[in-house]
């Protein structure tokens, strides 16, 4: 058991019934059985045939919901597929009960290998971006290039209003907090997720709204719900004591993928000030600077978002990394891609990794940095 996995427990055998799952116009939803998960995968079939797949991956407490608005703007250039990590959405809980960033990121590899859609566009928010990276570091065989929109890396100064969340690692807290919060309603659950995660919770419209109150309904009837909130807030902060070549920043620099970054400046779960960072880490990186964005911003600028996925495409032709599986450091990794390792708006702004000047929506040279993952 590598550091950052977690003792084992049962899945539940016998779930409460529950809503089903919305299915946007267009897309499809089906069950891929793997060894020890159950995985739920989202897809919005390509307009036109020869397009390359792609895979996204979503944050903390979310679902593969979260990138229905992105695939559908990408559908003419991507053959789309959104998961539900173990424990989430309309995915049950993993047999071993391995919520770190290393299960996930196995879940990840482990249906990518038994889908057979390698290389593919790689997608994650928040921690869905801490799994991608591992992913995209240690199997760089499966992936063409990689976009993160918030990710979830480690920061030595965690913002404030980014603590609550941390919280829920603690062993009793995710119990304490669901005994406080017993009265809350959906619609007041939401509101406070919105208020969390968007810049501006207005740019929601009522139907999006009301749609999330269903999914927060249904979820909130799940026996696992908040297990698999603090185990993988547990994973997150496990992830961020590793060292070596473990490290979340270490691997980062391992990417082989032409990657694009994408950060709010009103985000308030992952710090702003780590774009450039994070842009100087990815070996091959763009970044996209969104001030007014919170910390999903595929959801808050969708179009915005996609723009900037349609120009690393032109940049880089939709090439990917050679297929050998070797990593930047030369070294192979076994079949699950896990063992062989020691261990929009007015201001956006993009700047390539050349060390050029960041540009921002009117050509004008703009702001080093300003002020979610």
């Amino acid at each position: 058991m590598s550091s950052t996995d977690l003792p084992s427990v049962q899945a539940p055998q016998v779930l409460p019934k529950v809503a089903p799952v919305r299915v946007a116009e267009g897309e499809r939803l089906r069950s891929v059985e793997l060894p020890g998960i159950t995985l739920t995968v989202r897809s919005r079939p390509a307009e036109r045939a020869g397009v390359p797949r792609a895979l996204f991956v979503h944050g903390l407490g979310g679902s593969s919901q979260n990138w229905s608005a992105l695939m559908a703007l990408l559908a003419d250039v991507v053959d789309g597929e959104a998961v539900d990590l173990p424990g989430f959405g309309d995915s049950p809980p993993p047999d071993d009960g391995d919520y770190s960033i290393t299960g996930h990121a196995r879940a990840v590899i482990r249906y990518l290998d038994g889908a057979g859609h390698g290389p593919v566009h790689l997608f994650g928010n928040s921690l869905g971006g801490a799994v991608t990276t591992r992913v995209a570091a240690v199997r760089p065989d499966l992936v063409r290039t990689l976009t993160l929109v918030s990710p979830a890396l480690p920061e030595i100064r965690v913002q404030r209003s980014a603590v609550p969340t941390g919280l829920l690692a603690v062993p009793g807290v995710a119990a304490l907090f669901t005994r406080i919060t017993r009265q809350w309603t959906p619609e007041q659950r939401v509101r406070g997720v919105l208020a969390l995660c968007y810049g501006d919770p207005g740019r929601v419209t009522p139907e999006g709204f009301r749609d999330a109150v269903e999914e927060m309904e249904r979820r909130i009837r799940l026996p696992y719900f908040w297990d698999a909130m603090a185990r993988s807030a547990r994973g997150i902060v496990n992830a961020y004591t590793l060292g070596g070549q473990q490290g979340l920043w270490r691997q980062a620099e391992r990417v082989l993928a032409p990657t694009l970054l994408v950060y709010g400046g009103r985000d308030q779960l992952v710090g702003f000030r780590m774009a450039q960072r994070a842009a100087r880490a990815y070996r091959d990186s763009r970044l996209l600077t969104l001030p007014e964005a919170g910390h999903v911003a595929m959801m808050e600028y969708p179009e915005t978002v996609a723009m900037a996925f349609r120009d690393l495409l032109a940049d880089t032709g939709g090439s990917g990394v050679g297929a050998d599986g070797a990593d930047a450091t030369g070294e192979t990794d076994d079949a699950d891609g896990m063992t062989g390792v020691a261990g929009v708006a007015d201001g956006v702004g993009v700047v390539g990794n050349a060390g050029g000047p960041e540009i921002d929506a009117d050509g004008a040279d703009g702001a080093d940095e300003s002020a979610k993952g």
